[in-house]
């Protein structure tokens, strides 16, 4: 049997541009995306999951090999499954920083430690935060959701044709704002809290000079914030449901899926 150039190049085609953009997602989205998994093992899930997806995608586009056009298809499709990744992120983060939030009004930023999933230092609480919302994601199957999505993505964004709009970029930059507020909504309860705590002690202050503020208020401030704490875990799975929710329907209407 003999093959032509651009027999082989169809053939390879149909496989590099899809490959390109699962492996993109995997080196981002959360979990398997962090250092705690192996580039190797996630190029090597990329490579088994393009296989099985390819007979079921539309045609890939047939570019020169070698050439500049096939160049720009590959960076446009890592750009994508990238863009889809980081996405999802923000979702984690938004419990990350709402833990960051709360630890630091309660005085409780010493209390670090060293995150092996990104390689940055953390609060506990984020630390202790970021666990559930792991163990809820993979419980609800959100990776298995996250690979159905890029998979239908090359229905609407098509390969070597087309890419994000201004618009869709500007629009993915906004997030940025929807983190902060999200993370500052979780942690408002502690915030009131707290403040109620702090009015307290400032009118016993006034009415009791002698009294020690620092040495009672300090430790009876944190009690206060601990439970608030407890008591908002109660609503933690309403708020990662929300949450997710919101960040899946940024990623359909980003990708414009069906």
């Amino acid at each position: 049997m003999e093959f032509t150039d651009a027999q082989i190049a169809e053939m390879l085609q149909q496989y590099v541009l899809p490959f390109f953009r699962i492996s993109a997602l995997f080196m981002v989205m959360p979990i398997i995306g962090t250092k705690i998994v192996p580039s190797r093992v996630r190029l090597l899930a990329a490579f088994f999951i393009t296989l099985l997806a390819v007979p079921m995608l539309p045609k890939m586009p047939v570019l020169p090999l070698l050439s500049l056009q096939l160049a720009v298809a590959i960076v446009q499709e890592i750009t994508i499954g990238i863009a889809i990744g980081f996405l999802f992120q923000l979702v984690f983060q938004v419990f990350v920083l709402a833990g960051q939030f709360i630890a630091l009004k309660l005085g409780m930023g010493f209390a670090s430690m060293n995150d092996p999933a990104s390689g940055v230092s953390v609060t506990s609480l984020s630390q202790f935060y970021l666990m559930m919302v792991t163990l809820m994601f993979i419980g609800v199957n959100g990776h298995l959701i996250l690979v159905e999505l890029v998979v239908n993505s090359f229905q609407t964004l098509v390969p070597g044709a087309t890419l994000f709009s201004a618009e869709k970029l500007w629009q993915m930059a906004n997030l940025g704002g929807w983190l902060f507020a999200a993370a500052l909504v979780m942690s408002l309860p502690v915030f009131a809290s707290s403040m109620l705590v702090n009015i307290a002690f400032g009118v016993m202050s006034r009415s009791a000079p002698q009294l020690n503020i620092f040495a009672v208020g300090f430790p009876f401030t944190l009690l206060c914030g601990l439970l608030m704490i407890w008591l908002g875990l109660t609503t933690f799975l309403a708020d990662f449901e929300q949450v997710s929710a919101t960040g899946f329907g940024f990623v359909h209407e980003i990708l414009e899926a069906r």
